[in-house]
């Protein structure tokens, strides 16, 4: 007579784990983003066309320059 297979428990801490490290990941990615637009800062970019004139319909609202 063969023994009956015992049945294999799931392993929860694998799933557990799994989590944790997608959440430190999410996390992580998300505070360096932050960081990242905090700490740079984009140069000032000439504008071609002056404010008033025909035909620029697209300019910068307010220059920073």
């Amino acid at each position: 007579m063969i023994a009956p297979a015992k049945p294999r428990k799931p392993r929860k801490w694998l799933v557990w784990a799994c989590i944790a490290i997608g959440v430190v990941l999410f996390l992580g990615a998300n505070a360096h983003l932050v960081y990242v637009s905090f700490t740079s800062q984009p140069d000032c970019v000439p504008h071609a066309r002056t404010a008033g004139s025909d035909g620029a319909p697209m300019q910068a609202a307010k220059s920073a320059c």
